[in-house]
C-alpha cells in the first residue's frame, strides 16, 4: 500500500526516515550502528550516494540524501537489504542478550508480508520527503541534528558521534563522509 511518501525523482534530494520493524532498539548497541555507518560509506564511494546529513537513533535513522546516478530507490533498497542481512547475521552470531526476542520480531514481520523472506529488519517505507528549498533543507538538517539532544543523550548536537553535526558544523571527525549542501 502506498503511503504517498514516494521517491518520484531519482536524482532529487530527499529527507528519509528508515525505521526498524516494531521499533526494535537495534541501534542501542554500537556493533549495529557501525554496520550502518560502514554501509553508508561504501554506498557513498561505490554507488554514488550523496549524504548531506544523518543521525542514527536507537530504532530509526534520518538521512538527507540524493543519488548522483539516478538510482536512489534502488540504492536505498539495496542498502536496507544488505544491512538487514548483516544485522540479522550479527544478532545470530554475537553475544546478543535479546537474540531470541529480536529474531522473533524480525521473523514475524517477514511472515506477515510477501516482500520479505526469512527476516525483516527494516520497514518497507522510507517516509521520503522531497527537499526543494534551502530553507526546508536547513529545517530538516536541524531536526536531524537535534534528535539526540531531544532524546536527552547529549547536551550539544556535536557531542553525538553517530550524527553529521560533528563534521558539518564543528570540523570534528565524523563517521560518515557527508557532503555540504550545494556540492
Amino acid at each position: 500500500m502506498s503511503t504517498g511518501y514516494q521517491i518520484d525523482d531519482q536524482y532529487a534530494t530527499y529527507y528519509l526516515t528508515p525505521t526498524i520493524v516494531d521499533w526494535v532498539d537495534v541501534f542501542s548497541k554500537k556493533i549495529y550502528r557501525d554496520i550502518v555507518v560502514d554501509t553508508l560509506n561504501f554506498y557513498i564511494r561505490e554507488r554514488e550516494l550523496v549524504v548531506y546529513g544523518y543521525v542514527i537513533m536507537t530504532n530509526h535513522m534520518h538521512l538527507i540524501v540524493r543519488s548522483r546516478n539516478g538510482t536512489l530507490s534502488d540504492t536505498l533498497r539495496d542498502f536496507k537489504k544488505y544491512t538487514s542481512r548483516k544485522i540479522s547475521d550479527t544478532v545470530v552470531s554475537s553475544a546478543e542478550s535479546r537474540r531470541e526476542w529480536m529474531l522473533h520480531r524480525f521473523e514475524w514481520n517477514a511472515a506477515t508480508n510477501m516482500r520479505s523472506t526469512n527476516r525483516q529488519v527494516w520497514t518497507h517505507e522510507n517516509h521520503a520527503i522531497y527537499i526543494e528549498t534551502k530553507s526546508f533543507f536547513d529545517e530538516k538538517l536541524n531536526y536531524i541534528h537535534q534528535n539526540p539532544v531531544r532524546a536527552g543523550w547529549v547536551e550539544l548536537a556535536e557531542h553525538y558521534l553517530y550524527s553529521s553535526a560533528r563534521s558539518l558544523y564543528y570540523d570534528l571527525p565524523g563517521l560518515v563522509d557527508v557532503t555540504p549542501w550545494g556540492v
